[in-house]
Parts: C-alpha cells; sequence; structure tokens
C-alpha cells in the first residue's frame, strides 16, 4: 500500500511538471526553427532531455533518500551498496563530463571557424575577383569603342549623317555589341544598333570621341554585355555568398542544437550508467545483505537458516558454500545435540554426583544426584563453590583443585555436617583440557562405610562369640558341681548360705553372657533377605500386634497412606526393622515427660517412606554417625545390635535408612524403599487408632 502511495504521487508530481513546463513554453529558445522539421526535431529532443533529467533526478534522489534511510535504521548491506552506488556514478560521471566538456569546447571553436576566417577570406578574393573581371570588360568595351571612332563610316555618320546600317549590324553581332549610339555635335543622338532581344545581362559601357583634323565632330556610345561564363559562375558565387551569409545568421541555431545533442548523448549516458550501477549494487548488495542477515541468524543458534535469493559468478558460489557449511553445521549440532542429550542423561541418571567448575570457581552445571547429597535449596540456588562448601570443606576442595590442575586428577575423602548428619563424601576432580575449568564427581560413602563397619563387626562378633561360648560350659558345670558338693558338706549356715549365693551368682551370670553370646551369633548368622512384592501398611499392621499392651503410657499414632505402592521386602526382616524402630523409640521416651510416637507411610514420586518418630531425648550430633554401628549405645542396658540390624536389613533391601531431628523433640527414623513399577501415588490419608493424643509433625 505504502509502494502505490509513493508511486502515484511521484507520477503526480511528474505530471505537474510536465504541464508547467509546456505552460511556460519550455520549448522556446533563443533561436527558432524555420521549417516543421526543425520544430519537430528540436520539441522530440527537448521533452526527452527533460523526460531523461526528470527520471534521473528522480531515480538518484529515490537512490539517495532509500540509502540514507536504511543506513540510519542500520540495514545490512546499506552500507556496501551505498558505496558501490557512488563509485559507479563517480567512475561514470568523470569521463562523462570530461568528454561533454571537451565536445563543448571542439564545437565552439569548430563553429567559429567554420563562420569567420574561411568565409570571409572567401567573400573578399570573390569579391576582388568580380572588380577584376568588370575591369577587364570594361576596358576590352573602351578598346571596341575607340576602334569604332576611328572608322570612316562613323565619320561619315557624325559629319554628314549618311548611316550604314547594316555595315553598322554587322560590326555589332561581329564584336557582341548590344547597344551602339552615335552623338552629333550640336545635334540629336543617332540609334545606330539595338539589340535586347534577349535577357538583357548586365551591360558594360563605354565612350569615345570622335575627331577629324583635330576637330571634334562627335561621340560614340558601346554598350557590351558580360560574357555568359563567367557571369555564370559570378551567379553562382553569389548565391553561395548569400547562402553563407544565411548560415552564418544561422550559426547560434546550429551551435545549441548540438549542444542540445551532447547534452541529449551526456544524459542518456549519465541515466543508463545510474540504472547500471543502481542494478550491479543490487546484484551484489542483495546477496552479501542476505548472507549478512543468515550469518546473525547463526550467531543467534538459528543453524536451520539458508539463503535463498539469486546470485551469480563468484556470489552464487558464495551462498551455496554458505549453506553447505549451515547444513554442516546444523547435521553436527544435531550430533552434538544427540550426543550432549545422552551424556546428560547418563549425568541425570547416575547415583553419584556431577560439579562442573569454571577456573574462577563458578558452578556452571550439576547434576540431579548431587540434590540427594548436598542440601537442596543449597544446591539449587549456588552459583559458586562457597555457595556449597565452606570452611575446612571448601579449603579442602579447593586444594583439591589445585592438585587436579597439576596432575590432572585427584581425589580426597571428605567429613561434611548436613543438617542432623554427618557424611562421608569421595570427591574426585579431574581438569578439563585448555584450562576450561574442573569436572568434579561426589560420591557419599557414608552407607558403604557403615556396611563395612557392619561386616568388620559381624566378623568381631562371630569371633567373640566364639572364644566367649567355649569357656562358659565349664564354669557353668563347675557351678553346678560346686552347688551338688556344697550340700553333701557340713558347714555352717552362714557359711552355706554364702556359698550358695555365691554359686547362684555364677550360674545367673554364665546365663546372662549365653543370652549376649547368642545374640553376636545371632548378628554374625543373620538370614538373608528373601524380598517380594508387599504391602508396607500390612507389615506395618502385622507389627502393631507385637507391641500390644506392652507400651504403657506411650500415645501411638498411625498416618498410614492406603493407596502407597507395593514394595519388594521380606515380610519378617521388615517386621523385625519396625519392632527395633518402635522398640528404640519406646527406650528414648522411658524419661521423656510427653510419650507420642507416630508411625506413617507415604510415598513421593518412586520413593515410599517408612517413618517412625517419638519425643523422647533426641540423639546427639556426634552420636548420629555411630548410632547404626554394632555393640553402640547411648542406653545403660543397650547392647548395641537393633539399630545395626536395622540397617542390616534395610541395605540387604537395597533402601536406606536416615535419622532426623524431630521438632520440638525427639528423633525421625525414616526408611525409604524403591517402589514397584506401575504402582499409584495420590494425595496421603491418615488412619488413627484411639488413642490419647495424635502426634504432629
Amino acid at each position: 500500500m505504502r509502494r502505490r502511495f509513493v508511486l502515484a504521487a511521484a507520477a503526480l508530481v511528474f505530471l505537474l511538471l510536465l504541464a508547467l513546463l509546456v505552460w511556460q513554453g519550455s520549448f522556446s529558445f533563443s533561436f527558432g526553427p524555420t521549417n516543421v522539421a526543425e520544430t519537430i526535431v528540436l520539441s522530440a529532443v527537448s521533452t526527452v532531455i527533460f523526460l531523461l533529467t526528470v527520471t534521473l533526478a528522480f531515480m538518484l534522489f529515490r537512490a539517495g533518500v532509500k540509502l540514507y534511510i536504511d543506513r540510519q535504521r542500520d540495514r545490512e548491506g546499506s552500507r556496501i551498496r551505498s558505496k558501490l552506488l557512488a563509485g559507479a556514478l563517480a567512475l561514470t560521471l568523470a569521463p562523462t563530463l570530461f568528454a561533454t566538456l571537451f565536445n563543448y569546447t571542439v564545437l565552439n571553436r569548430t563553429l567559429d571557424k567554420w563562420f569567420t576566417q574561411p568565409a570571409r577570406g572567401i567573400e573578399v578574393n570573390l569579391k576582388e575577383l568580380d572588380a577584376a573581371f568588370k575591369k577587364e570588360a570594361a576596358q576590352r568595351v573602351q578598346a571596341q569603342a575607340d576602334w569604332l571612332s576611328l572608322l570612316p563610316q562613323i565619320h561619315d555618320a557624325a559629319q554628314n549623317g549618311r548611316v550604314d546600317t547594316a555595315f553598322f549590324h554587322d560590326i555589332c553581332v561581329k564584336r557582341g555589341i548590344r547597344q551602339l549610339i552615335l552623338n552629333r555635335t550640336g545635334g540629336v543622338p543617332v540609334l545606330l544598333y539595338q539589340n535586347f532581344a534577349s535577357p538583357v545581362p548586365e551591360l558594360i559601357r563605354a565612350s569615345a570621341v570622335i575627331s577629324s583634323n583635330g576637330n571634334n565632330i562627335g561621340s560614340i556610345e558601346v554598350s557590351s554585355a558580360l560574357a555568359d561564363g563567367p557571369r555564370q559562375k559570378e551567379n553562382l558565387v553569389a548565391r553561395y555568398m548569400n547562402e553563407q551569409q544565411q548560415l552564418g545568421g544561422r550559426k547560434k541555431f546550429y551551435q545549441d542544437t548540438y549542444y542540445l545533442l551532447i547534452c541529449l548523448l551526456t544524459l542518456f549516458v549519465l541515466f543508463f550508467a545510474a540504472w547500471s550501477a543502481q542494478l550491479l549494487s543490487r546484484h551484489i548488495s542483495v546477496p552479501i545483505s542476505a548472507l549478512l542477515r543468515a550469518a546473525q541468524e547463526v550467531r543467534r543458534g538459528n543453524l536451520s537458516t539458508r539463503v535463498n535469493v539469486g546470485a551469480i559468478d563468484e556470489l552464487a558460489t558464495l551462498v551455496r558454500a554458505f549453506n553447505e557449511m549451515t547444513g554442516d553445521l546444523e547435521s553436527n549440532a544435531q550430533e552434538l545435540e544427540a550426543r550432549r542429550r545422552f551424556t546428560e542423561a547418563i549425568l541425570q541418571s547416575i547415583p553419584t554426583g556431577v560439579i562442573s567448575v569454571s577456573t574462577d570457581e563458578r558452578i556452571e552445571r550439576v547434576n540431579r544426584a548431587l540434590a540427594s547429597i548436598l542440601p537442596e535449596d543449597s544446591v539449587r540456588f549456588a552459583r559458586r563453590l562457597e555457595d556449597l562448601f565452606n570452611g575446612e570443606d571448601l579449603a579442602e576442595i579447593r586444594y583439591l583443585l589445585k592438585r587436579a590442575r597439576r596432575t590432572g586428577a585427584a581425589a580426597c575423602q571428605l567429613e561434611m555436617n548436613r543438617e542432623s548428619t554427618v557424611l562421608h563424601l569421595a570427591v574426585t576432580a579431574a581438569s578439563l583440557q585448555e584450562q576450561r575449568g574442573f569436572v568434579m564427581v561426589i560420591e557419599d560413602t557414608s552407607d558403604l562405610l557403615r556396611a563395612q563397619k557392619a561386616i568388620a563387626w559381624q566378623e568381631v562378633a562371630r569371633r567373640v562369640a566364639h572364644e566367649i561360648k567355649n569357656p562358659l560350659t565349664p564354669i557353668s558345670l563347675c557351678a553346678d558341681r560346686i552347688a551338688r558338693q556344697l550340700g553333701r558338706l557340713p558347714l555352717e549356715p552362714e557359711t552355706r548360705a554364702i556359698l550358695d549365693e555365691c554359686t547362684t551368682i555364677i550360674q545367673q551370670e554364665v546365663e546372662t553372657v549365653k543370652s549376649l553370646v547368642d545374640e553376636f551369633s545371632q548378628f554374625s548368622r543373620f538370614p538373608t533377605a528373601q524380598p517380594v512384592p508387599a504391602d508396607l501398611n500390612d507389615i506395618v499392621e502385622s507389627a502393631k500386634a507385637v507391641f500390644a499392651g506392652r507400651l504403657d503410657g506411650i500415645s501411638i499414632s498411625y498416618d498410614l497412606d492406603p493407596r502407597i505402592p507395593p514394595v519388594m521386602a521380606d515380610r519378617e526382616q521388615i517386621k523385625r526393622v519396625i519392632v527395633n524402630l518402635i522398640d528404640n523409640a519406646a527406650e528414648a521416651m522411658s524419661d521423656s515427660p510427653v510419650r507420642e510416637l507416630l508411625i506413617a507411610t507415604s510415598a513421593t514420586a518412586d520413593v515410599v517412606e517408612l517413618s517412625v518418630t517419638d519425643t523422647g531425648c533426641g540423639v546427639s550430633m556426634s552420636d548420629k554417625e555411630k548410632l547404626f554401628l554394632p555393640y553402640f549405645s547411648t542406653k545403660e542396658r543397650g547392647t548395641g545390635l537393633g539399630l545395626a540390624i536395622v540397617s542390616r536389613i534395610v541395605n540387604e533391601h537395597h533402601a536406606r535408612v536416615r535419622v532426623e531431628d524431630n521438632f520440638p523433640r525427639g528423633t525421625r527414623f525414616t526408611v525409604e524403599f524403591n517402589a514397584l513399577p506401575g504402582g499409584e501415588t495420590q494425595t496421603v490419608s491418615s488412619v488413627e487408632e484411639s488413642s490419647p493424643a495424635t502426634l504432629k509433625t
């Protein structure tokens, strides 16, 4: 729409200028044509000149305005297009103006020579020649007059008046005399001969005195015509001179006409040059502009862009090479993207945490597993290493990176306090080539260390049980034998009472040691788990029966999600886990003023959780690290095997157990099981037994 409006406005302006030109008599010159042909030629030439001038001016104005707007808007190709147009016009304008000035100068000098020196010289020479010819003719006629004045017939006619007409006729015809007049002294002129039958040319007259014996007796007048040949040439010369004078008078006409032709030729050359320059600049700038736009798209990451413009010669080769290059880049980028996604999938699926770190300790990328090792909030908002590590841990990490830069790879063991637990981390750092940063791999070895310690304690328990159990039987037998022998001996009652008490104590303590050895043996020979698909809520329900009526003074609440997916579990061993956790919680709340116990199940994503929460005395930070080790207990009569058995069973089920502080007081033990595929997780609902209170967590 805008383009049509511009074209309509340009056409209207052109018509107005053309009408103004006609109205003001723009075809009027200081010289005028003398016939219709000259009028048509001059009108056509002047009209074409005007049209070319207006068209050329409009073309250059439009091109200049467009280039100015494009350069102000910093459009692609505007600068090279303006330079190409200006260069082409300059290369054309310079020789054109030089040729025009040269033609103008040569024309002026040539016309001046044509209408000045040669023509004037010929005119002077012709006039001199004409005068000499007439002088010669006059002398010839005068000689004839002198000759005739001496004839006796002339004397006789002058003295006596007798005229011999035939004689004078013959003489005049032979001599070419057109008229012969005799003037007698004191008498009337006598016409002796006259011949004006044919057209009378220019006559040459001469006279001579007739004398006789020294006396003047009259005179004669002779008139002869100029010769026809010289006269015709004289007429030709006169006509040439007349034409030359007319040409000299029309010098201005021819001069201005040639000027118009030169101007027309110059405008044709400039118009063709401007049109060719625009065409050339378009042929060059359009592909270059398209290449620039495509290059910017490629820089922004759009590798699917292609240049679809017409181009010739080397520009066509350049466009084709660019399209092939972008095609190769796109295919390479797709391949790299596929590799990146594959690598990303691997990084996100592995259980170890991965951190990409720049040389200035900026965190560039982390995988999902890192949030399960380190605090999730700190991982989500971490931008630098100090956001994840602090204090001695950060110093250890920095030292590790220095070693990795020097040796290529380095590893260390790190202990970190995470909320209420202590993490044992194995950190490995590898330096990337060309100083592009580091890759850190962080693995939580807490479960591995606990498993290693549990295995070590199992071996210890086996050996201790073996070494202790061997002497217990002889000791017990000896105590029985002593008791029997004491009954046969006559002893004082007081002595007998003391000995009986001693043997009884020996037997009781032997039984105590036996029970302890049995527990050791049971821990070292714990049966292997046989997990099958099971409902965790059913296992909790079966474990409730074990403590029925045995947890006096403790308010038990249940928050079991009925829609949790099934898990792989050995029912008896998981039941033992629940029993041990409840027993541990009951022991922890023995001296607590508020004794509330919450057993809950829930599902999040692909994990099913079992939690046992108490309001007991809690666990200190230093004890949490050793809580699942065999034979570690904070209770006076505890064996330290209950939570160790829990940890072992959980590990055999490929599950995880963690201990956390409960607020405002107490402890929460959480066991995480992997849900079986196809399970459904929805809103948690609570099922509570009739109890005095419900613990809110």
